[in-house]
């Protein structure tokens, strides 16, 4: 990033008439971001499976409001708002893969014409439009605009925080002006605790204008505060709750900091060249310089940094909200070239083509779940296939996540097995996990013929589950036929007589 003093004024052909950026300039600067957006993100949008995390946001949110507030009580509170919003989402548009994802494709969209509309204000017209351009060509954009989660809701609100911040430092005495940050820092918060670290970006641009407005101090130490008091309990509540759901995050060494620009881009092309614009911004003022290179650089060190304690809460899509911040940056560094529109746009051209196979990849089958690859639609169509009234199941849950779960979304609704070793269901117990019978044994039927096994990787299906269940079915049952699919394999297995042959139906 180069801070001049002063910048040579541009070329007759780059300055805008009164007229385009009183009206189509200014519908541009945020409607072409806005549909670009749309157009890459929601290419392929249906395509992934859904991955562990968004079977998870299907669960919660087909619970009823008591169910998942009483569910967040004792897990997953830093979600809760988002299981909140989407639970009325799908009671009004159902639960398909389009509708769990369509909230995350707006939102990356709207991310886009915000960060244009930032651009604008810090850095200029052309700075801007090109910012949020670049953003909905990000592939991470996109991955995340595809995923029934939370972090494209995100984006939008640590985005719309800062830009109301800017409209609040318009007229600082305005009162709703500050009601409107404060509301929106809050639901950043209550969206994803980590990401109210945008606010050391606020605090680095309030410092700068406090010197010549001393009112700003307190000012602004009062919409912090009342931000800070809204999402306190959240974050409490949050705290204790992170031993249990974050003990498998490993505490991040070196070299999981210098990677982590190819994870946050998903793509290292695309991380690298957003990196050489954002270092030739330039601006008159040193202010925006500053608060994006906050913004950008300071919450994934600090993330880092407090990973090393007790808790590891280093994960690049907990940090995706700083992208809008790169974005800004690479489109100063990009509308400061003296190069004509046309060059300009071939620039951007050229970025897309070469993130074009990281956008492919963001679209496979298989992407939401990576690395590892869960086919659970196929499994489901097996089951579909060679079902017969009365058949129950057995799902592989001894070190496997949502392998039910997955399966059970994409099984018709109408087809109904029971889950011979399933005691307790997640909701019942206001939980993620389930309960299984204590003794299997006991929970097997002499009427049920005939159990689906589903199970993780392509071993003996026996040894894949828990060793008491796995000796309860072998004395019970014998596999009549086992269909592997992409990292599964579905058994069919049928009850034994008593001198070991396989019963007739």
């Amino acid at each position: 990033m180069v801070i001049t003093a002063q910048l040579p004024p541009p070329r007759e052909e780059f300055q805008d008439s009164a007229e385009e950026r009183s009206a189509r300039g200014r519908v541009a600067l945020w409607a072409a971001p806005l549909l670009l957006a749309l157009l890459v993100g929601g290419f392929g949008l249906t395509g992934p499976l859904l991955g562990r995390d968004e079977l998870v946001t299907w669960d919660m949110v087909g619970r009823d409001t008591d169910r998942i507030l009483a569910t967040l009580r004792n897990v997953d509170a830093v979600h809760g708002t988002y299981y909140l919003l989407m639970h009325g989402w799908v009671e009004l548009f159902g639960d398909s893969v389009l509708s769990l994802r369509l909230p995350s494709l707006f939102a990356v969209a709207a991310t886009a014409s915000v960060v244009a509309l930032l651009g604008d204000r810090l850095f200029g017209y052309r700075a801007g439009i090109l910012a949020g351009l670049l953003f909905g060509l990000v592939p991470a954009v996109s991955r995340y605009g595809h995923e029934a989660r939370s972090y494209a809701l995100v984006l939008l609100a640590a985005s719309l925080a800062t830009l109301l911040l800017l409209r609040a430092l318009d007229r600082p005495r305005g009162l709703w002006r500050w009601a409107a940050y404060v509301l929106a820092l809050a639901c950043t918060g209550a969206l994803h605790l980590i990401a109210l670290s945008v606010v050391l970006a606020h605090a680095a641009l309030l410092v700068t204008r406090a010197r010549q407005d001393r009112s700003l101090w307190w000012r602004s130490g009062l919409a912090l505060a009342a931000a800070a008091a809204c999402v306190t309990p959240l974050a409490l509540l949050g705290r204790s709750q992170a031993g249990r759901q974050l003990y498998w995050v490993a505490a991040p060494d070196g070299w999981a900091l210098l990677s982590l620009p190819q994870e946050l881009f998903a793509s290292a092309v695309g991380a690298g060249a957003l990196a050489a614009l954002a270092l030739t911004a330039r601006s008159e003022r040193r202010a925006p310089l500053l608060m994006c290179g906050t913004w950008a650089l300071v919450p994934p060190a600090l993330v880092w940094a407090f990973s090393h304690g007790e808790v590891s809460y280093f994960r690049g899509v907990y940090v995706l909200f700083t992208l809008p911040a790169w974005a800004l940056l690479a489109g100063a560094g990009l509308g400061a070239a003296r190069r004509s529109w046309k060059a300009v746009a071939a620039g951007v051209a050229a970025l897309a083509l070469l993130t074009l196979p990281d956008h492919r990849q963001m679209r496979q089958p298989f992407e939401h779940n990576a690395p590892v690859l869960l086919d659970y639609a196929a499994a489901a169509e097996v089951i579909e296939r060679g079902h017969r009234p009365g058949d129950a199941v057995v799902y592989d849950r001894f070190d496997t996540w949502q392998l039910d779960g997955g399966v059970a979304y994409y099984l018709p609704r109408d087809l109904r097995l029971r889950d011979v070793f399933l005691t307790r269901t997640p909701a019942e117990i206001d939980d993620l996990y389930a309960v299984q019978c204590a003794v299997p044994d006991r929970c097997l039927r002499e009427d049920e013929r005939r159990v689906w096994l589903l199970t993780e990787g392509t071993d003996f299906p026996f040894n894949a589950i828990d060793p008491e269940q796995a000796g309860a079915l072998q004395r019970g049952y014998t596999v009549k036929a086992s269909t592997p699919v992409t990292g599964m394999t579905v058994s069919l297995l049928e009850r034994t007589n008593a001198a070991g042959g396989v019963r007739q139906p």
